[in-house]
């Protein structure tokens, strides 16, 4: 077996089971894989459920004491995991028959791939992409490629697209590189995790990449409830402000300040209007506070004079990424 997939829980009894079938046709139809599912201390009988799924051999259980997070969780199905390859996969997402060979064969097509994003479309609506990988830009903006835009557009469409990062709802890692850039920061509890550590990857030299031929449809917010609330954007916002402390170094900070200023006011507006705006404001202030402690300062990536190269194409790309954000 080359791939582990993992799926972190809590409290979705709702969508663990049309996930975990659809994952057991996939097993059945295109190869053999493991699932490890981590429960971050359920209390909606999510765990007795798995059990019974524990009666195949290939599927496992991690049973936490409480609400850990989603970095904290998957970081335990990885260390639990011996396989080449880990797939992480939201709770609420049903798998095509061959999402997880297709994804296998994506990553192992390049050495300098870290990760391999699938194509995600709304389950609502699978007309509609729910999201194609994850960009980066200079506004301090992370966003969803294609969200919302017609799946037709890449459904069969062969070879990878390059992206900035893979979403951690579903996409495969190359484990072996987890060992040279970090595990998830446990630090971001969720939101913008697989943003830092794809980030990471980029910083030491590797490539992140989009399969069309991976198809999973998702629900969506499974996790936090729907697409903006208190919960998600304070995390969100307080990470914003973490992963910029944590991937760049001072000069390229002092170089992106005018990019950053008029982002974080959009964004600022943008809450505002929406009724979120002190929410916001305060996941803010969380996250300059987060990015003052010691925890912060040894989870920041530090590649010194020899990294200055890798500084400046990652530089350019953040620029560019202002655009592709309203273009694609």
């Amino acid at each position: 077996m080359k791939t582990t997939v993992i799926i972190p829980n809590y409290n979705g009894i709702d969508f663990l089971t049309p996930c975990l079938d659809s994952l057991i046709k996939a097993y059945e139809a295109s190869g053999a894989f493991k699932i490890i599912v981590v429960d971050n201390g359920s209390k909606d009988g999510s765990v007795d459920l798995v059990k019974k799924y524990c009666a195949h051999d290939f599927i496992s259980l991690i049973e936490l004491k409480e609400n850990t997070g989603f970095s904290y969780a998957v970081n335990r199905g990885i260390e639990a995991s011996d396989t080449e390859y880990v797939i992480l996969l939201n709770n609420d997402i049903v798998v095509d028959e061959r999402f997880v060979s297709e994804l296998e064969n994506a990553i192992s097509s390049d050495e300098r791939l870290f990760s391999v994003n699938s194509l995600m479309r709304q389950m609502k609506d699978p007309t509609l992409i729910d999201g194609f990988g994850d960009h980066y830009c200079a506004l301090g903006w992370a966003f969803a490629a294609y969200k919302g835009k017609p799946s037709k557009r890449f459904e069969a469409q062969k070879g990878l697209r390059s992206i900035f990062s893979s979403c951690g709802g579903a996409s495969i890692y190359r484990k072996a590189v987890f060992d040279k850039i970090g595990l998830f920061d446990e630090e971001h509890f969720a939101y913008l995790e697989d943003v830092d550590v794809g980030y990471r990857a980029v910083l030491h030299g590797y490539k992140n990449a989009a399969c069309a031929l991976a198809v999973c449809d998702h629900a969506g917010s499974g996790f936090s409830g729907s697409r903006y609330n208190e919960f998600k954007i304070d995390l969100a916002s307080r990470n914003s402000i973490y992963i910029i402390y944590k991937n760049m170094p001072v000069f390229q900070i002092i170089i992106n300040l005018p990019f950053l200023f008029i982002g974080f006011f959009i964004k600022t507006l943008f809450f505002i209007l929406k009724g979120h705006g002190s929410v916001y404001l305060k996941g803010l202030i969380k996250g300059f506070k987060l990015s003052a402690s010691d925890k912060a300062r040894a989870h920041k990536v530090r590649l010194g004079i020899k990294g200055f190269g890798r500084y400046v194409y990652v530089e350019l790309i953040l620029i560019l990424n202002i655009f592709k954000r309203f273009i694609v």
